[in-house]
């Protein structure tokens, strides 16, 4: 997911392709019947898996690519609103907006400084 983040051109491709291989996996196996990884409640599966609740729709914006598509990712989508609305996870959500600016300017400098090398 982050290779899709730091790239541009072929590389970026190549990662967008091995991004949907592996959210694909984690539909397929991670979610089956399941409202968290673990079952009912969160748990630290959950929170490894955090970055994709919050991070990976502004990576997607940030890139113009479209990765977790609600009809081809129904398991995620659904634990994604699920994670979301846990109280202690929904308190301290960074702001995205901000985040947006921030991650913004980061990949920028990515790749200026990967093409400058």
């Amino acid at each position: 997911m982050w290779m899709v983040y730091r790239t541009s051109g072929e590389e970026q491709e190549k990662a967008v392709k091995d991004t949907l291989e592996m959210l694909r996996a984690i539909e397929a196996h991670g979610l089956v019947d399941k409202k968290y990884f673990g079952g009912d409640k969160i748990g630290i599966v959950d929170i490894a898996f955090g970055q994709i609740a919050q991070w990976l729709g502004i990576i997607e914006n940030i890139v113009g690519v479209k990765l977790l598509e609600a009809h081809k990712f129904p398991r995620l989508h659904a634990w994604i609103k699920n994670f979301k609305e846990v109280p202690i996870i929904k308190e301290n959500l960074p702001d995205r907006d901000e985040m947006m600016v921030v991650y913004k300017r980061f990949r920028e400098m990515l790749l200026t400084s990967s093409r400058d090398s």
